[in-house]
């Protein structure tokens, strides 16, 4: 079962406009894995804050363009 933290993720994405393959770039990983890790099927060590950490660069990135 994914954690909570997931779904509040997802729902910044959305909103952002951002897909599981920009994330998977800039963290240097497959979409799929991208995938599992959101959905819950692989917990690795700071998840949260790698991911978020992804998506906030995104953003950053984007609003400097």
């Amino acid at each position: 079962m994914p954690e909570k933290w997931t779904g509040r993720l997802v729902g910044r994405m959305h909103n952002e406009r951002i897909t599981y393959e920009e994330v998977a770039k800039e963290l240097g990983v497959t979409r799929n894995y991208v995938s599992m890790v959101l959905n819950g099927n692989r917990k690795p060590p700071n998840a949260k804050e790698r991911l978020q950490a992804a998506v906030d660069n995104i953003v950053k990135r984007r609003k400097s363009q």
